[in-house]
């Protein structure tokens, strides 16, 4: 990626390749950066801050402005409930699960909200194939619960699943193409970096006999390029992910029944017990999956919490800009008036 095309205020463009504690890596250019003062004062919140994947406007070893993003991976921080942005401009999101002991559906339709909410593509990876009887069918009981997801099973360890893993993943990474993973601790999300990049780049954990969990290894996000001319940005497993979202990313995660809620008798059916939903009617025949429905009444009732919550952030956040404002117009009239 040149870094000799250039931004409005002569500004090099570049990419952010890792960040630590407010400090970045960029392409094109030796050692860390940091954003400028002004970019500092200006952000209004953390998630304005340059994120893996950002493209970024420098001069001088400092970081001025971030291009606006065409995708965003995000999550609610635990704890403070304000936005964290795990990576941006990613055009396919792999969400890693294990075949093993961590084949955790709700967990998987989780990241898969994630995914449509930030406008990259979800495609679903579940590794360790190896280490099952039928991988095959453990997969297709996925399919089954993922609508409009495409699911793959994978091995990131022995030769034949090695080969069919580059086989299954290589449309995915066109040259410029920009993939994230994501998922929890021990999945192997680190083994398939390496095996994509056919080198040892990222720190792999033994695997527990106790459960097939791998040590959590990778500490910090970053960008790779593979060579295949397509970027990778690896991240630490989250150990808890709560959605940075709204209920339009739940149904786009659940399109099954968003597409059923289409034929229930009332448009503002809760699919509770109201006559005629033909939500409820799926499960009663076996076309749905009652754990399904339940899980999706639960993120929509998560996802509207979390709205309240930003809508009051951002309220507050306007009205302590609008104190600034009417202080610095009265400061400017005082002073005028003296003069």
């Amino acid at each position: 990626m040149s870094s000799h095309e250039r931004l409005g205020q002569d500004l090099s463009i570049a990419r952010i390749i890792e960040e630590q504690r407010g400090k970045y890596r960029i392409t094109e250019y030796d050692g860390w950066v940091e954003v400028s003062g002004r970019f500092r004062h200006e952000a209004l919140t953390p998630a304005d801050f340059p994120a893996v994947g950002d493209y970024v406007g420098v001069r001088d070893g400092l970081i001025h402005e971030r291009r606006d993003r065409r995708s965003t991976i995000s999550r609610a921080t635990p704890g403070t409930g304000k936005q964290q942005v795990i990576a941006a401009n990613v055009d396919t999101l792999f969400i890693v699960a294990s075949l093993t002991h961590d084949r955790n559906a709700r967990r998987i339709e989780r990241y898969v909200t994630l995914a449509w909410d930030s406008g990259a593509t979800p495609v679903v990876l579940l590794n360790k194939a190896d280490l099952v009887e039928d991988a095959d069918a453990a997969a297709e009981e996925v399919r089954q619960r993922l609508a409009f997801v495409v699911v793959h099973a994978v091995s990131a360890i022995d030769k034949a699943g090695l080969k069919a893993c580059a086989a299954c993943l290589a449309p995915y990474l066109a040259p410029g193409v920009t993939v994230a993973l994501v998922g929890p601790s021990g999945v192997g999300k680190s083994t398939i970096v390496n095996r994509l990049l056919g080198r040892d780049a990222q720190k792999t954990g033994s695997v527990r006999e106790s459960d097939s969990k791998g040590r959590h290894t990778t500490t910090a996000r970053q960008l790779i390029e593979l060579p295949s001319g397509a970027f990778l940005i690896d991240t630490p497993g989250m150990r808890e992910l709560q959605l940075w979202s709204d209920e339009s990313a739940v149904d786009d995660a659940f399109d099954d029944i968003a597409a059923l809620a289409a034929s229930c008798r009332f448009s503002d059916c809760a699919h509770q017990s109201e006559p005629g939903c033909a939500v409820l009617a799926a499960v009663e025949d076996g076309h749905l999956h009652p754990d399904r429905l339940d899980h999706y009444r639960r993120l929509l009732r998560e996802t509207a919490f979390e709205t309240r919550k930003h809508d009051k952030a951002a309220a507050a956040e306007h009205k302590r800009r609008w104190k600034q404002a009417m202080q610095a117009q009265k400061a400017l009239y005082r002073d005028r008036d003296r003069s």
